[in-house]
């Protein structure tokens, strides 16, 4: 190395990485500041069910062998990165939240994303908490203990990749992964306030991810910044023959797109259903960053009927996929996330067929608002962040399960596979919330592009990191 540069200022991937190319700072130094951010934050926070310390800091050695020969550095060079528990890591077991999958044998290689990522340069530091078999938006887990929001830790960092998003917020890992079947990346990174990724159904692997419901699951990331979200994105993307629902096409680099990208986008601003029981600072964040974009509202019609056919489906599948674990050992399951399972798998066949019908519906209506719009913007949540252990929430007048429910913007745009960038909106004083910027299949390079315009121009951001939990509290 030719020198030692302060690792102050160096908070995102992509300083991170030119630093340690230029080597003006070691790959170590920052995997030791990671670590010891981790020691600091988590006992307050809950966010890492794993901490590969040893093997973190023998990647950054060997990292910084390389550079120190003259071999090629990865355009993620030496960034921490943490990842679901729902992800396969070779030498360790993927618990999926639950006590029953941690019986199970180490993973024998890494999942598709993690290993794209380490190709990539970066250095995987740990496993993340999530909801039980990620079914559920608060990471309230019956195992493991709740994860705990870096700007509340009163409050839940949304779920089911709460760990994902709390351990960005928090500076733990400037890039993370989280899967989204229902809205499981886009709640938490809304109630936590970072940016987060679910990408066009089939456009970044699921290989090697523990599955949820196969028809409805995506994999993406968690970030600080839309910057650091593209460059994540450009490094996993590509085609998958091991992931049936993988697409083999040809994809859109996103960080080209980041700087001077000014092409006119046509925005719907959604109402309807996406307004119906908004709190005020939600439908506010929405409308400040359609006014923004000089977005015209706009009606996505059967919206509601999108969101109940999802949870059939989920419910169904997902009591399907772990029908034999709920007879053989219904006690080891956390009891909210079994009695939904066990609901599922009794439901009439004709309940399911009727959903999977309407999909098909839903999209083409979907699909028609994109012959008028690029882009469309919605609310993240339709209020932020609860405290932990509140298990009803009021919307409409009506009182239901938080837990449920927090998705429920979300739901019907996963329902149809689409692209949404979620954004932050965090304001000193108030919780976090997130926007949605949802587009038609395969327009993820230019919302990243959108986001990254939104950001620079200071309309959405994660703002300064929250202060240090109290471990004690």
């Amino acid at each position: 190395m030719t020198g030692s540069r302060d690792l102050n200022g160096l908070e995102t991937a992509a300083d991170i990485a030119q630093a340690v190319r230029e080597r003006s700072v070691s790959a170590s130094a920052i995997i030791e500041r990671a670590l010891e951010r981790i020691g600091r934050c988590d006992p307050g926070l809950n966010a890492f069910t794993a901490v590969f310390a040893e093997q973190a800091r023998a990647d950054a050695a060997y990292l910084d062998q390389q550079l120190t020969a003259g071999h090629a550095a990865g355009p993620l060079c030496g960034g921490p990165v943490a990842v679901k528990n729902l992800f396969d890591v070779a030498g360790e077991t993927t618990i999926a939240g639950s006590r029953i999958d941690a019986w199970r044998a180490p993973a024998s290689r890494d999942a598709t994303l993690v290993k794209r990522l380490r190709d990539a340069g970066a250095i995987l530091v740990g496993a993340l908490n999530m909801d039980e078999y990620a079914y559920g938006f608060t990471t309230e887990n019956a195992h493991y203990g709740p994860t705990r929001n870096p700007h509340d830790p009163a409050r839940v960092a949304g779920g089911s990749s709460g760990g994902s998003a709390a351990a960005v917020a928090a500076g733990m890992a400037p890039i993370s992964l989280g899967s989204d079947t229902n809205g499981s990346i886009r709640v938490p990174a809304a109630l936590c306030g970072v940016f987060g990724l679910k990408p066009t159904f089939g456009g970044l692997s699921r290989t090697g991810v523990r599955p949820f419901v196969h028809s409805l699951d995506h994999a993406g990331p968690l970030a600080r910044t839309a910057r650091d979200l593209a460059l994540a994105y450009d490094m996993m993307v590509g085609h998958d023959p091991a992931d049936p629902a993988s697409i083999a096409r040809d994809y859109c680099r996103a960080t080209p797109l980041l700087e001077g990208d000014a092409t006119p986008l046509r925005v719907g601003r959604l109402q309807g259903w996406f307004d119906r029981g908004a709190d005020v600072q939600c439908a506010a964040a929405a409308n400040r960053v359609a006014k923004a974009l000089g977005a015209a509202p706009t009606i996505l019609k059967g919206a509601e009927r999108a969101r109940a056919a999802a949870f059939c489906i989920t419910a169904a599948e997902g009591g399907s996929l772990h029908l034999d674990a709920l007879r053989a050992w219904p006690d080891a399951f956390d009891p909210a996330v079994r009695d939904r399972l066990i609901a599922g798998a009794m439901l009439p066949s004709f309940v399911v067929t009727r959903a999977q019908r309407f999909r098909r519906q839903f999209l083409t209506e979907a699909l028609a608002a994109f012959s008028s719009f690029d882009v469309l913007v919605a609310p993240a949540t339709p209020l932020p962040a609860t405290p932990v252990g509140q298990a009803e929430i009021t919307l409409n007048g009506r009182t239901v399960s938080a837990r449920a429910t927090l998705g429920l913007y979300a739901q019907p745009i996963s329902f149809v596979g689409l692209p949404v960038v979620t954004v932050p909106l965090v304001t000193p004083g108030a919780l976090p919330v997130g926007v949605q910027l949802i587009g038609p299949p395969w327009s993820e390079a230019r919302l990243l592009a959108l986001a990254h315009r939104l950001e620079s121009d200071g309309i959405v951001g994660a703002g300064p990191f929250p202060s240090d939990p109290d471990p004690a509290a």
